[in-house]
């Protein structure tokens, strides 16, 4: 009896060590979820980037969710950069969501698949004061130029800053 326990937690505590080893690069991870009837057009998500040390490099990801009901391949998205002096860096970004056969490319077990997307590499936040990103979708069907008003399959959105790893 005594062995059995003992065992257990010695897996029990090699589970937990590794969990842990695999996200010490994380600086900031926050997710904001997605309404249940779909990602609406005009629900910009805004994230609040953390004061950081200015010396460091990080690498920036965009981090989401998605579910089978997404209804495509692939994932574009709009984002806004806004630096403490009032600049702004817009960029139309292209992600493939699922490989050629159909099968999500994101990571996770039953229905959600989790997804994280390179948004910047080596990034240095060179100001001080507050960093903010704003992330809206850009789907539409072919020949639709309004663009889709509710993007079903998308349940969660977040952002994701990181020291690069060695």
């Amino acid at each position: 009896m005594y062995r059995k326990s003992f065992f257990k937690s010695v897996i029990f505590c090699i589970l937990i060590t590794s969990l842990i080893a695999c996200d010490q690069n994380q600086v900031y991870h926050h997710y904001d979820n997605i309404a249940t009837q779909g990602w609406k057009k005009e629900d910009v998500k805004t994230f609040a980037i953390p004061q950081l040390d200015s010396l460091q490099t990080y690498d920036v990801f965009i981090t989401l969710r998605n579910n089978h009901k997404y209804p495509y391949s692939n994932l574009f998205l709009i984002t806004k950069m806004n630096f403490p002096n009032g600049k702004e860096v817009i960029d139309t970004l292209e992600y493939r969501m699922a490989a050629a056969d159909g099968n999500w490319l994101g990571h996770g077990f039953g229905e959600i698949k989790e997804n994280k997307l390179w948004y910047k590499e080596g990034v240095r936040f060179r100001e001080s004061g507050n960093y903010t990103l704003t992330i809206a979708h850009a789907m539409r069907k072919n020949g639709n130029a309004q663009g889709d008003q509710f993007l079903q399959g998308i349940t969660e959105v977040g952002l994701r800053v990181e020291t690069p790893s060695e």
